[in-house]
Formats: structure tokens, sequence, C-alpha cells
């Protein structure tokens, strides 16, 4: 992984901080650092994070229960609620979820592991804003910057008094340029960096991404409709002419609460005679969740198939090596169906996103970008899967989706920041 050259920090709650922080490891010396589980963390510490993130869990879940989960839920995600953009206005004022971090942070949370990487001075670069939060109360003595993981950023990202603050923040577009102005960070304090996603899936010229979509994009457009209809786009952007044989590939991805896993059984149910008949293949991600494994597994043996056999369960155990194995997963895919959560990024890859039921005031926000972009697609009922998917990829409908996200939505945000962290020019 070579030198490391920043302080590389995530959480370690579901995937999303985490999955954003692996495109820099080459950066970091192949390590990230996670607050709420580092080496010498406190007791009372550990048992903070430990208990907030069962809390978030056990609240997705109820979300499931009509009217009173649905309730607890939408009180939760009240205090993180990203507000309309418009029109233009002052939303510096801090919040109560800000309030309650400080609480603990000023009794020490964080306090030990910015003593220890004091040490070095490195760039300190989170995926987590209440690390940059914690960096900059202790006074880490090196540059501060926090990247934010999806389209949007609610008000807890931004720091508690953002004209006081010296935290740099690497935002993926102009609109969340401008909704950080909204907050009160100071203008030299906001970087438009991109969408920062996997080296091996993009190429310093787009030109990994540009060979697996021009692989994809037969396969998503059967009919040639599109192909047809926007055949100067397609000849100008020069893609390489598909030579695969492989028949398409959906791949479905679950959450880190691993919420809707059910969608995940009833696809495989419906597209399981496709599959036999080698017309589909169809990639489960479990993360590192085994019980989701497991479930999977279960139902492939349910529906009579081999896994490996046109389909397959991506897992495992250790994040960073389930990062690795789910890129490399995604250059054979061609249809990516999620909730809008940190994923919708991946749209830039020229990947159509099908999108399951939002969770959460971020995940509305996500879905309405891909939406905007023409890279998403609202997912019609999963029971319908074998009649309408084919009805998609007829229309040229899926074909739009690849290339509109991967026109729309910058993808070389990893280059981008690495030029930034180690200020070449």
């Amino acid at each position: 992984m070579g030198l490391k050259k920043i302080n590389l920090v995530a959480a370690d709650m579901g995937y999303g901080h985490q999955r954003a922080a692996y495109p820099l490891l080459d950066l970091s010396g192949g390590e990230v650092i996670t607050i709420n589980d580092y080496p010498g963390i406190a007791d009372w510490e550990k048992k903070y994070w430990i208990d907030s993130l069962r809390s978030y869990e056990k609240i997705s879940r109820l979300n499931k229960i009509p009217v009173f989960g649905s309730a607890v839920f939408a009180v939760m995600d009240a205090f993180q609620k990203i507000h309309d953009f418009y029109p233009f206005r002052d939303l510096s004022r801090p919040t109560v979820q800000q309030e309650y971090f400080f609480k603990f942070i000023k009794k020490g949370l964080g306090k030990a592991l910015i003593e220890k990487l004091n040490k070095n001075k490195l760039p300190f670069v989170t995926t987590f804003f209440v690390a940059a939060y914690i960096a900059e109360y202790y006074n880490y003595q090196g540059d501060i910057y926090c990247i934010i993981c999806d389209t949007d950023a609610s008000r807890a990202w931004a720091p508690l008094h953002p004209a006081l603050s010296k935290t740099k923040f690497l935002v993926p577009s102009e609109k969340v340029r401008l909704r950080f102005l909204m907050y009160g960070v100071k203008p030299e304090n906001i970087i438009v960096s991109g969408f920062h996603l996997p080296k091996e899936n993009v190429g310093l010229h787009q030109e990994i991404a540009k060979q697996d979509l021009g692989a994809r994009i037969s396969r998503l457009d059967p009919s040639g409709k599109y192909l047809t209809t926007y055949k100067p786009l397609i000849s100008a952007l020069k893609f390489k002419k598909n030579t695969s044989k492989r028949p398409l590939t959906l791949m479905f991805a679950v959450g880190g609460a691993g919420a809707q896993k059910e969608i995940g059984a009833l696809i495989l149910k419906k597209l399981a005679a496709g599959i036999k008949a080698k017309k589909i293949n169809l990639n489960l991600i479990a993360g590192n969740r085994l019980e989701i494994k497991n479930y999977f597994q279960e139902h492939i043996k349910i529906n009579q198939l081999k896994e490996g056999n046109g389909v397959k369960v991506i897992f495992a155990p250790d994040k960073l090596k389930y990062f690795k194995m789910f890129n490399l997963a995604l250059r054979e895919t061609d249809v990516l169906w999620t909730k809008p959560s940190e994923l919708s990024f991946y749209a830039a890859l020229g990947l159509p996103i099908i999108m399951s039921t939002p969770v959460g005031s971020q995940e509305d926000f996500n879905r309405e970008w891909l939406l905007n972009i023409g890279a998403g697609i609202d997912s019609p009922e999963a029971e319908f899967v074998d009649e309408w998917l084919p009805d998609l990829l007829a229309s040229g409908r899926l074909a739009r989706a690849a290339v509109d996200g991967f026109l729309n939505a910058n993808n070389l945000g990893a280059y981008a920041i690495e030029k930034i962290l180690l200020k070449k020019k």
C-alpha cells in the first residue's frame, strides 16, 4: 500500500463511512482508523458507540412496523433531517443532534485518539462528521478534512461554530458547496472534489469505467433502441465493442443493518427460472453480515439453484475485504438494485440504479439526485421483476440510465482528493 501519508478515519456504522474511506487506502498505508473501535479506546467510549449503533439499527428495523414503528423512526430521522434546498438562507444554527454529540466529546470522547495521532500530524481525513468535531475540539495539529459521503448533507456535517472552524470539507458537487455556505462554513474551507469512487473501478483517465460501460451497454439495450437513437453520443464516447457473451447480471445489495433482505429473496425466487436457463445472473450482496449470507444461501437452496452457477453471494467477515470483492463484482454487473444509500454515487461508473424504498431523509435526497441526473429508476414491485425487467431492457431505459450516470456525475473524486491532500498541482 505504500507509505502512510494521511490519517484516514471512519466509523464502523453500517457501510457508508468505511466504504467512502476505501478509495483512499493507498494514501493511508492500507489503514482505516475506526473512531468507535480504535486500539486503546476506553471501555465507556466503546460502550457509548455500541449503544448508539444498536439503537439506530433497532429503530431502522422498527420502521417496518406500521404506525408505532414508523412514528419512532420518524422522530429519529427528524434529528438528521436535510432541509429543502430553496430558498437560499442561513442554516448555521446548531442542531440538537450536534449538541448531543458535543456533550460526550466534552467528556473525552475520542480525546485519546487525537493525542496519539498528534504525534505524526499527518492530514486528518475523515468520512464521519463526529470525528471531525473531535479532531478540532482536541486541537489536532495537522490539517483536518471531512469528506461528504452522500449527494447532500444535513447540518450535522458542518461544524458547531462554522465561522471559527479550520476543518476543510471535500464535497461532491456545486450544490453541496452551496449547502455548506448555508450552514455558515467559510467559502475557502469548501472544496468541490467530485464523487470519490474506487480507483480500480474508474482509472486515472476513466479508462476502466469506460471499458466496463462499453461492455455493459449492449446487454442493457438488447433491442438496440438506445444505441440507434443516440449513436452519435455513443460514438463520441469511444466505448470499446462488447465481446463478452455472458448474460445480463443484476446485483442486489442490502443495507448495513440488513434491511430489505426479503426483497433479495423475492428477486431470487422470481428470476430462478431465468437463472437456470442461463438468461440472467444474480449477485446477492451480504456484506460482512453472516446471517444475511446464510439467509441468501438458504433461499438459493429453496429455489433449487446452486451457488456459483448463475447466482453468487458476496460476503467477507472483514469489511475492507468485502469492499474489494464488491468492487470486483461491480465490474461484471450490469444493473445495481439497492436503497439510495451511499451506493448512489456508483451510478457515476455507468451503472443504472434500481432504487428500493428510501430509509430516512438522507436517502430521500439521494433518490431525488439519482432521478434528476437520469441514473435512477424507482423499483416497481419486486413480485413482478420477471415481467418489468425485460420491458426496461427492451425500451433502452436501463442503457440510458447507465450513460446518464456516467456523464452527469463526476467519478474522478478519488484522484482529485489525492491531489488536494498531497497539495499537488
